[in-house]
């Protein structure tokens, strides 16, 4: 009898486990990926060792047997390179955007991209309007979103452009993921595999383009080959560990627990990234650009749950969800950003 309890209790353990875990890569790893760029402060670099480990990842751990990817092909991966550059940008632009500005406002603008992927999926994907919650929920995030960036103490023109580009490029890159899941025959890991896998191949032109190598050479020639302090090196390593950690964990607790339980984790999850990010340090908003921040997060929480209750169940034959990628933010297949809600 205590041996059947005991069975009995191991799929509770193992799901709280991957639910803590990914609560904790989440939570943590925006404020890791600032703390990476402001002790590296070589974004092209950084990002394409964060593909490198992803990739790497997906790849030994599919010859261990411990998932299942798609097979690399040349004819998929030139109908995947539009989405793996609109990918790539997304993240230029986020790492830039973390690079001149605080978690906070990375956190406001994420919490944007609803708004705008509704207007794209309307306009461009010939989906329904949105409901009146949705609509009302989308106005909460837009009002939010004003409030923080009128009484934004760190505002600079430079942050803000990165800003207004990783939003643009975001928006695209989750409305285009969305079209490529339906297309191609990709499974969830495949799925990751490809666009990291092509971005890294991408990395380095954007590395020349911008200039980022001479900075980059320029240094090690300085320190006499070695371009990693021991704190850059910590920083640049967790935050390559957390970025493919979470593609684990977000999967599997995807896969474990139902879509709501979900999507609350992942609110949590946003909240618990604000209360680190102001308790580690002062690199933050001001007290009511925090309000303004909350008020952001609670209209995604009310448009998470208006896009959630319309979904009804069907008699015929049901989608994985799970494995195609599922909703609009885990269709976001970046580094230590797949499968989030942040």
């Amino acid at each position: 009898m205590s041996s059947s309890r005991s069975d009995s209790t191991k799929p509770y353990y193992a799901t709280s486990s991957l639910v803590i875990g990914y609560a904790l890569c989440s939570s943590l790893l925006a404020v890791i990926n600032k703390f990476a760029i402001t002790y590296f402060n070589y974004p092209g670099l950084l990002t394409a060792l964060q593909y490198l480990t992803s990739a790497a990842g997906v790849y030994l751990l599919g010859k261990s047997g411990f998932l299942r990817h798609d097979a690399f092909s040349l004819p998929t991966a030139k109908k995947f390179l539009p989405a793996a550059l609109v990918f790539y940008l997304a993240i230029f632009t986020n790492t830039n955007l973390l690079r001149h500005a605080n978690v906070d406002t990375f956190i406001v603008f994420r919490s944007l991209t609803p708004l705008l992927v509704a207007v794209a999926d309307t306009l461009f994907r010939s989906q329904p309007r949105p409901s009146r919650l949705t609509f009302l929920s989308l106005l909460v995030i837009l009002a939010g979103a004003v409030g923080y960036v009128a009484n934004d103490s760190a505002f600079t023109l430079t942050a803000y452009s990165w800003a207004l580009a990783y939003l643009v490029t975001i928006t695209t890159e989750m409305v285009y993921i969305k079209h490529m899941v339906s297309t191609l025959d990709l499974n969830t890991w495949g799925l990751v595999y490809y666009n990291n896998l092509l971005s890294l191949m991408i990395a380095p032109f954007f590395w020349f383009l911008t200039g980022e190598h001479a900075e980059v050479f320029a240094v090690v020639n300085a320190n006499g080959g070695n371009v990693f302090e021991p704190v850059a090196f910590f920083a640049v390593a967790l935050s390559c560990v957390f970025g493919f950690l979470i593609s684990f964990f977000g999967f599997a607790a995807r896969k474990a627990i139902s879509a709501t339980a979900f999507t609350v984790t992942g609110v949590v999850n946003k909240f618990l990234t604000v209360v680190i990010n102001v308790v580690i340090w002062d690199k933050h908003a001001t007290p009511f650009g925090l309000v303004c921040l909350l008020v952001t997060i609670c209209g995604g929480v009310g448009y998470q749950q208006s896009v959630t209750v319309v979904k009804k169940p069907t008699n015929g034959p049901s989608n994985n969800a799970v494995d195609k990628g599922g909703d609009d933010e885990s269709m976001e297949l970046i580094p230590g950003k797949v499968a989030t809600n942040v």
